[in-house]
């Protein structure tokens, strides 16, 4: 029995390392993120977790002019629309295990780029490490 016990011990732990943490961003080939100056970022709708706010703070610490509304329509013009998604998992506290965040452009509504963290339990970061490493690889800072 206590063999048992071990061999299933050790394929739990096989399979907790397997789930490795990853993250990516992508770009439209034709896209120039340098140019983006003003951004408006479109707070999700049911976003119990206010990472609208976390998103905010953050292209403002970087050193853009960043608004933020729950519609989707930003109240002036702006160089560039973020929207995100996130999703949350309970493993004895929540915690966000995806994100995925998205600029698009303003008058299109094209997405210029895009960028995902994901971050499993024995991985997890903060919201506002998940924040800044997104949006650090979509900007490639």
């Amino acid at each position: 029995m206590r063999r048992i016990v071990k061999i299933l011990g050790v394929a739990f732990l096989a399979v907790s390392l397997a789930a490795c943490a990853s993250l990516q961003a992508t770009k439209a080939p034709s896209a120039d993120l340098s140019i983006i100056k003003t951004v408006y970022v479109q707070k999700l709708e049911g976003d119990g977790y206010n990472v609208y706010q976390v998103i905010t703070a953050r292209l403002m610490a970087t050193g853009f002019e960043a608004t933020t509304g729950a519609s989707a329509d930003p109240p002036e013009q702006v160089d560039a629309i973020v929207t995100y998604v996130d999703r949350w998992t309970w493993d004895i506290t929540p915690y966000m295990v995806r994100l995925s965040i998205q600029v698009r452009d303003f008058k299109t509504r094209a997405i210029l780029a895009s960028g995902e963290s994901y971050r499993p339990s024995l991985q997890r970061r903060s919201v506002q490490e998940m924040v800044a490493e997104t949006l650090d690889a979509i900007f490639k800072r």
